[in-house]
Parts: C-alpha cells; structure tokens; sequence
C-alpha cells in the first residue's frame, strides 16, 4: 500500500509512476487527499471540542469552591453536550479512514525509474539471453506426448479425479518432481536461505498483507465456509509470517525459502498455450523472500537474481531475463524481472520465475517495521520473493531439451536424486 503522506507531498509524481503502469490514478489521488483532508477537519473539531471539556472541568470545580453551583451545572451541561458532539463525530472520522483505506488498497504500487513503459509482454525489456538456444530436430516431440510415452503425467486422470489443470505425477514423473524440489531447497539453503514450511490455506489479512487482496481476488481459490484462501504462491504465508512485527535492525535481512503446492484459478485460461504442464490450477514451486533495510534491497534483488540464474546454469537450460515493462509488471511489484526457458520442441519461451523488489508496499500493508539497537524510531521494511523455481514449465523444458533416442537425459546435478542418469 502507498504511504498516505507521500501522496500527499508527492501527488504528481505518483500519478506519472502509475501511469507507467497504465493506470490513471489521478481521480483516486485527489479524492485519497480531499477525504482525508475532510477527515483531517473532523478530528480536529474533536480535539478542540475535547480541549473545551477539560477546561471545562477545570471550571466546574474552581465553580463549586466558590459555591457557584447553578453556573457549575450549567457547565456539567455544557460537557454532556461535547461528548455526544464527540461521539457524533467518531463514526464519520471512521467512515472516512475506511474509505481513504478502501481507495488506497486499490492503488497498484509505483514502478521503479528503470520500469520501461509498455502495454504487455510484448513490451518487456531483454536483459540476457544465452547464446547455445537448441533447435528443434525432426523427430523432437512437446512434453505432453514425452510424459505419455514414458509414463510419467496422466493428465486424464487428473480431470477424472479433479478437473484440468490438475495432473497426476507418477513413477519417474514423481521422482522427477522431488528431485527438482531438493534440489531447489538445498540450493536455496546453501545461498543462506532458512527453510520454514508455512500452510497453504491463508486468512483474508494474509492475502491484503501481501497485495493479492483485494486485486487478485477473483484467481484465488476461495473456501467460504472458513473464509480461507488456497495460496497462490508461498511468498503470501511466508511474508505474512511477519506481519505486525518490529524487526531487529541487526536481524535483517531476514531470507526465507519454501517448497509448496501453489493454487491459481487462472480463469479464463484456453488454447493451446495451457497444454500439457505450460498453465496449471495446481503447481508446485520454491520460493525466496528477502525482508531487508531499504538501503540494501536493490543489491538484495539483484543478488537474487544472480542466485536463480545460477540454477537454470545448473540444470543446463538455455534461458533469457526480462526486465518487465509497466503493462506486465504486478499490482505490487516495483520492479520485476522475469526468467524464462526456451522450450526446443514447441519452440517458444516458457516462465519460469519472477524475481521482485516491492519496496515498502507490502510493509505498509503489514505494519512490518525495524528498529536498529538504541534507537526509539522504526522503519518500513523493504519485502522481495523469488520464484527459485516453478517447476512445471522447468519440467517441460527438460524433458523437450534433453530427449534423444535413448531417452530423456537428466541432467547430473539431478542423478543423485533421481538414481539414474536417463528417463528410459
């Protein structure tokens, strides 16, 4: 959530930044700064109307000393009559925060200066491409038919049991999945991230601490009877982890990863591009997240960066990053860079992570502050996360790349957890 008091002070740069989001915020700017300007009237009235009642008090027993008890009474009267003036004026100073808050959580977060403007991915910014992209053979086929021949997805029985978007892993299928997992989490553990294994299902306080409420609202999987949520994605329950907290300065950054399923409604979602393992309901994915002092957060996403590059070295995987542009970056993000594999027998680049630095948008949403040693004052935090890394399209881009006539090579950091070298 943007900060009331840098709008205020800051107006028009917030409306330029969101606009490089595609986002005219300028009708909600102005009514954030004139309704709390109206609230800003109202509690002011009840403090002068408070600072009367205790003069007033003061009156009433310098009255009764002097034995003035009809111009005591008259002023008894006088306070009944400011506090139901106060009370009055307590729910309109609340409906006025409610709305303010309302307008607020609804305002996307500003890019950062080097966000290119743009209107989708199409407008993204390349970083880095490596240069070995394979071509495709022949006698190369789509995932979807590797896993059928070598008996690793059942995706049929998956809508049989759930629905699409929800495929069965099975065999080396399975295995391959575990072995991606820890993989994954020992590297993570070894650039100095702590494991923490949060639930799947949040409260709604969760979901606006981390900014998927109330904008992503409509692609969670909802259950009403709990009013839980199923996770997008484990950055929601790890970050809220600490929520409502003052962080000790010394502790930060504070680095966190997760293995967890990951639920996505993805309505709308059709076509070609969602076969086989390229769109799912139900993924698994590893994730980063980086709580730091706003000083070091850009070196922070950047060493994030280097980190998830180094898997996809590791597993052998021809790979670009994107810097994306404000019509493709997220409601809470303010600056994200995407990775994505080339898929050799669909021929196109598939998704694999988004690495992002939120500033302190997701801290003002939390109350989630520090505090350096000796010190009485607090600060907002700086939140990032990482995808380290989603692994279906990661499975999908191994299977395509390293299938020969043999089978589907592995590659050797995953033999050791596979207990074989080959997909036969």
């Amino acid at each position: 959530m943007l900060n009331l008091k840098f709008i205020q002070e800051n107006k028009e740069t917030v409306i330029e930044r969101l606009a490089v989001k595609n986002f005219d915020a300028r009708e909600s700017v102005e009514k954030i700064i004139y309704l709390d300007g109206e609230r800003r009237k109202l509690q002011q009235d009840s403090e002068n109307k408070q600072a009367r009642m205790n003069a007033i008090a003061k009156e009433i027993g310098n009255l009764m000393k002097a034995g003035k008890k009809e111009e005591a009474e008259k002023a008894r009267q006088e306070t009944t009559q400011l506090k139901e003036e106060i009370a009055a004026l307590v729910p309109q100073v609340n409906n006025l925060n409610a709305e303010v808050t309302e307008i607020l959580l609804r305002l996307p977060n500003m890019p950062h200066t080097s966000v290119p403007r743009g209107k989708s991915d199409a407008d993204n910014e390349i970083i880095k491409i490596v240069s070995d992209i394979p071509h495709r053979h022949e006698d190369d086929v789509p995932h979807w038919e590797l896993t059928k021949k070598y008996d690793l997805i059942d995706f049929e029985t998956g809508v049989k049991i759930t629905g699409a978007g929800f495929p069965v892993y099975k065999g080396l299928g399975a295995r391959l999945q575990r072995a991606l997992i820890n993989f994954f989490l020992d590297e993570n553990i070894k650039a100095g991230y702590q494991e923490v294994m949060p639930p799947l299902m949040v409260n709604a306080d969760s979901g606006y601490g981390t900014g998927q409420l109330p904008d992503k609202d409509g692609q969670m999987y909802y259950v009403n009877e709990d009013k839980l949520y199923l996770i997008p994605t484990a950055e929601v329950p790890v970050t809220n982890i600490y929520r409502d907290m003052i962080v000790e300065g010394e502790k930060l950054p504070i680095k966190n990863t997760a293995y967890t399923a990951c639920f996505r409604r993805e309505a709308g979602s059709y076509g070609k591009d969602v076969r086989g393992l390229n769109r799912l309901h139900q993924f698994d994915k590893v994730e980063i997240v980086q709580i730091t002092k706003p000083e070091i957060s850009y070196e922070a996403l950047e060493g994030m960066v280097a980190h998830v590059e180094s898997l996809l070295i590791k597993l052998g995987l021809p790979y670009r990053i994107v810097r994306l542009c404000g019509g493709d970056i997220s409601f809470t993000s303010a600056l994200t860079y995407d990775f994505e594999v080339f898929s050799k027998a669909q021929e196109k680049w598939l998704e694999v992570s988004s690495v992002s630095n939120f500033e302190d948008f997701q801290a003002n949403r939390l109350k989630l502050r520090y505090r350096n040693k000796g010190d009485k004052k607090t600060t907002m935090v700086h939140t990032l996360n990482g995808s380290s890394l989603a692994l279906p399209r990661i499975v999908a881009a191994l299977l395509e790349n390293n299938q020969c006539a043999e089978g589907i090579r592995l590659p050797e950091v995953l033999q050791p957890f596979m207990g074989t070298d080959m997909i036969r």
